[in-house]
């Protein structure tokens, strides 16, 4: 019941992004009670300020360093009158944890922390090291959370041998998924400058609502990569669209066009750039197209950490989970750049980020149980 009253405890520190709510140094306590030594880094301007933790404990004997990252910010509640009870007043119900955070992903934290302290209590001279990431910007714009903590780690000479992400990878049931890489994501801001104009008149005006429109019947239908064994295609989708003045007599000038790559390891970010800007340019737009990298694409083939992972989760949910790299981003992007192994997983995605978000109480304790039993495969 350790993990549980800790989520619940996490649960009750309200901590939208970038408010970390006490909780790190909740965590870092206890850390230091089981032999870590921690650092807090703290970055962002005065108004967007971001609490990072790193924890570090060296094993007795040589081994590699495993990590467990997260994040301790959460997304605002929304409408508390649409919870059915406070979102950060934790609530069992139903055999249901509840709380903003309880899927996503305090419970996981939860889980770790009290893993490591079983594991380090039963093994005190364990091999290798056990480290601990934690951000409260990773719901936010993730500027100044775990990728300064990896570039502050870089700078030490520290690097990582694997990772388990804690983010929520279930989709059915505790133990069928986990993320063994993420797709990369590019957005871009398409500006169609026209001229503005009477509809009445258009030989004195230039749509640009009809002049983007064959080119964009051509991104719609372009085929930009098929994947590979671990990923899907490379998928392109507007996200939004505006043009006009909101009267229905005049041509707009302009058109604006937002939309974002979900991108294979097939495919890079300068070569969907090239490809994008090679189609424009075919129909002659006159535009402006700014690009926004969030991420690259990361992967971990199968190895020694999901070998690991996967026996431990067959062992105490009896399900073999599946390998996969659907889904949106994570910080997985950032700790890939000094850690060959990195892997997600943690408990039921399906009710993250929504009103009445839960986690079911069984599941904390069997989480925990699979994170010790990784440690005791990888550190014992």
């Amino acid at each position: 019941m350790e993990a549980l009253h800790l989520a619940e405890a996490l649960i009750a520190r309200a901590s939208v992004t970038p408010d970390d709510g006490g909780c790190q140094a909740l965590l870092g306590e206890r850390l230091q009670r089981a032999g870590f030594g921690c650092d807090t880094l703290v970055r962002g301007p005065e108004d967007f300020r971001v609490t990072n933790l790193w924890a570090l404990r060296r094993g007795a004997r040589p081994g590699p360093l495993l990590a467990f990252a997260g994040h301790t910010d959460t997304v605002p509640p929304g409408p508390i009158e649409h919870w059915a009870s406070d979102p950060f007043v934790p609530n069992r119900r139903d055999g249901h944890l509840y709380g903003r955070g309880a899927a996503d992903m305090k419970t996981s934290i939860a889980a770790m922390v009290v893993a490591v302290e079983e594991f380090v209590q039963q093994h005190p001279a364990h091999a290798g090291g056990i480290a601990f990431l934690l951000t409260s910007d990773e719901e936010g714009p993730s500027v100044d959370g775990t990728v300064r903590v990896v570039e502050w780690l870089q700078q030490q000479g520290i690097s990582l041998d694997a990772c388990i992400v804690g983010e929520p990878t279930s989709v059915e049931r505790l133990g069928d998924t986990i993320k063994n890489g993420r797709r990369g994501t590019l957005s871009g801001r398409l500006v169609v400058r026209g001229v503005q104009g009477h509809v009445a008149y258009p030989q004195l005006a230039r749509n640009p609502i009809h002049e983007l429109a064959p080119a964009l019947a051509e991104l719609v239908a372009t085929r930009w990569d098929e994947g590979n064994a671990y990923f899907p295609p490379t998928t392109w989708q507007v996200s939004n669209i505006h043009a006009g003045t909101g009267v229905g007599n005049v041509i707009p000038g302009e058109l604006e066009l937002q939309f974002n790559f979900r991108f294979s390891s097939e495919s890079t970010p300068d070569g969907l750039k090239a490809r994008v800007h090679a189609l424009l340019d075919r129909h002659r737009l006159d535009y402006r197209l700014d690009w926004t990298l969030g991420g690259e694409t990361f992967l971990t083939p199968p190895g020694t950490l999901s070998r690991a992972l996967s026996a431990a989760i067959e062992a105490e949910c009896g399900v073999t989970p599946a390998l996969s790299t659907t889904g949106g981003t994570s910080d997985g992007r950032f700790i890939a750049r000094i850690c060959p192994q990195v892997v997600e997983f943690g408990p039921v995605n399906a009710t993250i980020h929504k009103v009445d978000e839960r986690v079911a109480v069984d599941d904390i304790e069997r989480l925990k149980n699979i994170y010790r039993r990784t440690l005791e495969a990888m550190l014992a």
